[in-house]
């Protein structure tokens, strides 16, 4: 076969240009079709598309991914749609050709696109919403021979479809007061003249008005500028989660400091706080200077409580320990060693163990917030054979024995005051909270009487119930 007859004859393409990545039906729309002619190729033959570099150069081609292939042998015509890659470095002057893949590859002349040129504008649009500059803000100040840099605004860089800044494939387009700045496609750019200032997604012949930044007015001071502080929950603002977000007016360079005191490291424009105080930024505007302040203030709720970090207690002395409150509908929980106490919901608790103590003081109504209040007791453990004589309602509310009585050789009795028999059984059947006898009550604390029977001998004594 005379391989120098195989010849590959493009017809002209359905599209004028390579729009790809804009939302079409709410997907992205990456697909586009070549058809061509084959010459004295064998049966079976494969093809590629190929596209050129940015520069409309074939030596290194872009690469396309293959859709479909549709294939009429009768007429030697063969249509492959494909799709171009979605990292595709912008031009308007792409070029598309069809390669055999054969031992020596057969390349057809370029493809004419609908406006009869060989050459075409091909652009992915990675990102197709619009976004911000100046960081939302619509103003910024320089200063008489200084300067400012408006830059595309990336908050989260860990979440790249939240700003176009994270797609480095991507250039821009900067105006002034409607006019194009030329030589800017990068996403900073530095301004030392008043004026409107924004951005557009450069996506060449395929790009669209609405994917454009807000609007930034620059204006000039001689002698400083007036800096303002706005805090993002407002003041007062509600302390809870990662705090408030304290925004200074725009410039080049800041030092937040609180309470005349700098804070190490709060050299961005904005600071995050949850502490109330008042704050205050110095800000550089290019050869002036300025400083705004704030005083923050936080809507929560005081709180107090009535213990030392560290106390200790006696065997068989209790403390009891109260928190004051300004909380509105405040709740409160009582924790022994991060463990939960059940019962324990007042603002009081009556302390009869030793253990690592915490109580947690919450606001359900207005602004949501909660504190919390850690305290330490000390002392020496109560021997195992020693059986408590007071029940607290608001922190354990059972009457427990030392295990060394729960047995089966040892007899368990308890007497209510009027003489009614709650338990009468052998230790090993006894269970505190199974067994529980003891209720609720309004005013005289009432008494219990228990009489325990084992090897040792015989105890009795008095179970006393308190709130």
């Amino acid at each position: 076969m005379n391989t120098y007859a195989q010849t590959i004859v493009p017809q002209q393409l359905n599209f004028d240009r390579i729009c790809a990545g804009l939302i079409v039906d709410g997907t992205p729309f990456n697909q586009y079709s070549a058809t061509f002619s084959y010459v004295d190729f064998p049966a079976g033959t494969a093809f590629e598309v190929e596209l050129s570099d940015d520069a409309g150069n074939f030596t290194t081609p872009t690469a396309t991914t293959k859709i479909s292939i549709t294939d009429d042998p009768t007429l030697k015509q063969q249509t492959i749609r494909f799709a171009v890659p979605t990292n595709l470095k912008g031009s308007d002057i792409y070029s598309l050709r069809v390669k055999s893949v054969t031992t020596i590859p057969v390349y057809s002349l370029r493809f004419k696109n609908l406006a009869n040129n060989t050459s075409f504008p091909a652009y992915y649009s990675t990102y197709v919403s619009s976004f911000y500059i100046n960081e939302k803000s619509p103003t910024a100040t320089i200063c008489s021979g200084g300067s400012i840099s408006l830059s595309i605004y990336n908050p989260t860089p860990s979440d790249q479809a939240s700003s176009p800044a994270n797609y480095s494939n991507l250039k821009y387009k900067w105006y002034k007061d409607d006019l194009l700045v030329a030589g800017q496609s990068g996403t900073t750019l530095v301004v030392n003249t008043t004026g409107v200032y924004f951005a557009k997604l450069d996506y060449g012949l395929c790009s669209e008005d609405n994917l454009s930044s807000n609007r930034v007015t620059v204006t000039t001071s001689t002698s400083g500028s007036s800096v303002t502080i706005a805090s993002s929950l407002g003041n007062p603002f509600c302390a809870t989660g990662s705090g408030t977000i304290l925004t200074a007016t725009s410039g080049n360079k800041y030092q937040w400091k609180k309470g005349g005191a700098v804070i190490a490291g709060a050299t961005n424009r904005t600071y995050a706080t949850n502490e109330s105080g008042v704050y205050t930024v110095d800000v550089d505007f290019g050869g002036c200077s300025a400083t705004g302040t704030i005083d923050l203030k936080s809507n929560g709720f005081n709180a107090s409580i009535d213990v030392a970090d560290t106390v200790e207690l006696q065997q068989g002395e209790t403390i009891n320990v109260s928190v004051t409150t300004d909380a509105a509908s405040p709740s409160f929980e009582w924790f022994l060693n991060d463990n939960l106490i059940s019962g324990a919901t007042s603002n009081t608790y009556l302390v009869a163990a030793i253990g690592n103590y915490k109580v947690k003081i919450s606001q359900a109504a207005g602004c949501i917030a909660t504190k919390e209040f850690l305290f330490k007791v000390t002392g020496e453990s109560l021997p195992t054979t020693v059986i408590p004589n007071i029940v607290s309602l608001s922190s354990y509310p059972y009457w427990n024995i030392p295990d060394a009585y729960k047995t089966a050789s040892t007899k368990v009795v308890i007497i209510s005051s009027n003489g009614e028999i709650m338990f009468d059984d052998v230790g090993s059947n006894y269970d505190p909270q199974v067994n529980s006898f003891i209720k609720d009550f309004k005013n005289v604390n009432p008494v219990y009487y228990y009489v325990i029977q084992s090897d040792t001998g015989e105890k009795k004594g008095s179970i006393t119930v308190i709130k």
